[in-house]
């Protein structure tokens, strides 16, 4: 059974750091591209970070230079370092696998979801 945990979420301040992590159970991890995406209160979802099995990173404009995707092999876990959050920045955040080399685009074409740790950014 594929399981994918998120923790790490909670309320922060604006201009405040969180970090999330997600545990892998059930996929061989060390060959998954992985990734997180948010979900927004009105619904729309957006891919903020990828990560390749290789280790290549990549980012959505709107978070780059603030957020940091790693991973470690070794304990099945991918993280998200979140700096500098904004309260626009209130959602979901999901973490996501792919069984594959290139990650896709859209979280629809991902292999696997984990359910979300929620993240809400407000003084």
């Amino acid at each position: 059974q594929v399981q994918l945990v998120e923790s790490g979420g909670g309320l922060v301040q604006p201009g405040g750091s969180l970090r999330l992590s997600c545990d892998a159970s059930g996929i061989m991890f060390s060959i998954n591209a992985m990734g997180w995406f948010r979900q927004f209160p009105g619904g729309q979802r957006e891919i903020i970070a990828t990560i390749t099995a290789r280790g290549t990173a990549r980012y959505t404009d709107s978070v780059k230079g603030r957020f940091t995707i790693s991973r470690d092999d070794a304990q099945n876990t991918v993280y998200l370092q979140l700096n500098d959050l904004k309260p626009e920045e209130t959602a979901v955040y999901h973490c996501i696998s792919y069984r594959g080399s290139i990650p896709p685009s859209t979280p629809y074409e991902y292999d696997y979801w984990g359910q979300g740790t929620q993240v809400t950014v407000s003084s």
